[in-house]
């Protein structure tokens, strides 16, 4: 039964026009989807518009609506930075400093996906298959946690809590549908659809708070006011200063929210599987060029929104239920997930046509979570259907020439990419059903973290040598596989047995000593991974150039020639 302020029958009429158009746009993908090529990368010639609405609805899913949003509820104004990081570097940066760069090399080398990419610039199968190995065992973690938040919200606000696994199945199987048969141009164009009612829904929400407040400035005030008069705190860690103040350097508080949230999703931001696919489908670097203003109004107004009515339902609970944000949804028996679907039912009630507003918000939260689950599912089964089948069929090339020349291991085949649209399609639907088994294993309170853990891993892991390989004439493929090797060991290590946030979704440390982590009484246990692995994976790369320039040069000196990369 749905809850009050919501209308489902109005709602049901809203998702029935949704489904309509995201079917039609799935058979326009289904139809200019002939080969392979074109369900990995579309036809190589999509416009502006659709590059910089599918980058930003992708990269802003549910996790920056409900998870973030959330999180600016608990920790206050201080997330407002990310928005800063969203745009500077995850959209200014990566598409100035990447895009082109990555649009031409891929586009010379002939390259399809992320993990292609880096292994045609190296010339390395081990790194095409590490990377691939990176997406498929960790992007469907931070895939799930977005299904499930947006399931989750959904359910919650209308009250069919009893329908959730209904809900969950439906819902991936729609997506899966589309992603299967549509590929990348019906992952795109879906996204395009969604970023606008994402637009739609965010700027009504902000409106509606600030009107109800008084404005940015009374709202911002009394969440000033709310900490100075003893209230406020819940949820926090020591070290907080209040919702509108930065926490005091090297507490709990202030390594969770700085390394974690902000330098986690911040920098993770430039080496994102599924948003480099974007760059290498622009037509042309003017294209990207244009992209990069739209995109940057996007992002800005979501982010902006999002982060910005977190921080002040603080306010709008406190003045009509004398609690904060934290200690509303605990009270109902709730997670910081949960923070923004209940404000957003809670403050619509005296709104005229509120259970418009309520329904365009369940769309909304539903674009944000489906735009960043397709592309999310398409990176996934592109790594196993293109970069893993290829490898294994060129494995099994070898092995069959070898034999056929009596073992010699000099003989080999040609290796070339193999192409198999079936294959791909076949293992995308096996990634979805994977995504819902992942949702029932995950804990709650879990959207923002998963999405720092993935965007952390990936920057740890694959930042340094990507920079590398872009801007270096002749990148050395062992250079890059020590950084990507120690990045990714460090960066697991560190994420399984010292960090207290990321331990929680494989709890090896438990297990094995009895405590969610090793440092149980410290500080450390707070900080974020990235921030150990992300130095030591640029340290082990600039060491390991080193080390083969001299060894180069010695080698020059001895035999008046170059040391030759043995192959993988």
């Amino acid at each position: 039964m749905a809850v009050e302020g919501v209308s489902l029958p109005l709602f049901f009429g809203m998702m029935v026009v949704f489904v309509i158009v995201t079917i039609l746009l799935g058979l326009y993908g289904y139809r200019n989807t002939k080969n392979n090529q074109q369900f990995l990368l579309g036809r190589n010639k999509t416009n502006a518009v659709i590059i910089a609405l599918s980058y930003g609805a992708t990269f802003l899913s549910a996790s920056a609506v409900v998870g973030f949003g959330g999180q600016a509820a608990t920790h206050g104004m201080t997330l407002m930075w990310l928005c800063f990081l969203n745009l500077f570097l995850g959209l200014f940066v990566a598409f100035v400093l990447f895009g082109t760069r990555v649009r031409r090399i891929g586009r010379k080398l002939g390259a399809s996906t992320f993990s292609d990419l880096l292994g045609k610039i190296f010339g390395s199968k081990k790194i095409r298959g590490f990377t691939a190995a990176i997406i498929i065992i960790m992007m469907p973690i931070y895939c799930a946690a977005v299904l499930k938040g947006g399931v989750n919200s959904l359910v919650v606000i209308t009250g069919m809590t009893d329908l959730y696994d209904v809900i969950l199945i439906i819902l991936a199987i729609i997506v899966g549908a589309y992603v299967v048969y549509g590929g990348i141009i019906a992952v795109m164009y879906n996204d395009a659809l969604q970023a606008g009612i994402m637009i739609v829904g965010m700027v009504v929400i902000f409106i509606i708070t600030l009107t109800t407040l008084g404005g940015f400035t009374a709202g911002s005030m009394a969440l000033t006011e709310l900490w100075e008069s003893g209230v406020g705190g819940a949820g926090t860690l020591p070290g907080f200063n209040g919702y509108t103040s930065m926490a005091s350097f090297g507490t709990a508080e202030w390594w969770t929210v700085v390394s974690t949230f902000l330098l986690g999703v911040g920098i993770g931001a430039l080496t994102q599987p599924q948003l480099v696919v974007r760059f290498m489908s622009a037509r042309d670097d003017r294209t990207l060029n244009r992209s990069l203003i739209i995109g940057s109004i996007f992002i800005f107004v979501i982010v902006g929104c999002a982060y910005t009515v977190g921080s002040l339902t603080n306010v709008y609970f406190f003045e009509y239920h004398e609690m904060t944000s934290f200690q509303f949804v605990q009270s109902i028996g709730q997670n910081v997930d949960f923070i923004i679907p209940n404000y957003v039912l809670d403050v619509f009630k005296e709104v005229s046509f509120g259970d418009v507003f309520v329904s365009l918000f369940l769309l909304t939260l539903l674009s944000a979570a489906i735009s960043t689950i397709s592309a999310l599912m398409h990176t996934i089964g592109t790594a196993g259907g293109h970069d893993v089948y290829t490898l294994v069929k060129n494995w099994k090339s070898k092995k069959k020439e070898e034999a056929r020349a009596d073992g010699d291991p000099g003989s080999s085949a040609v290796e070339k990419d193999h192409q198999s649209l079936s294959v791909n399609r076949m293992v995308t639907a096996v990634v979805m059903v994977l995504v819902v088994v992942y949702c029932y294993l995950m804990p709650g309170d879990i959207i923002a973290k998963a999405t720092s853990l993935f965007m952390g891993m990936t920057a740890a892991a694959l930042l340094p040598l990507m920079a590398y390989g872009l801007y270096t004439k002749k990148p050395r493929k062992d250079v890059a596989f020590a950084s990507i090797l120690v990045g990714t060991v460090t960066y697991l290590f560190w994420a399984l047995f010292i960090n207290a946030g990321s331990s929680i979704f494989l709890p090896i440390c438990r297990w094995i000593t009895g405590n969610a982590v090793l440092f149980m009484d410290s500080n450390i246990m707070y900080v974020d991974a990235l921030v150990v692995a992300l130095p030591l994976s640029f340290v082990t790369l600039v060491i390991a150039y080193i080390l083969t320039r001299k060894k180069n040069n010695a080698a020059v000196e001895d035999t008046g020639s170059t040391v030759e990369e043995g192959a993988d």
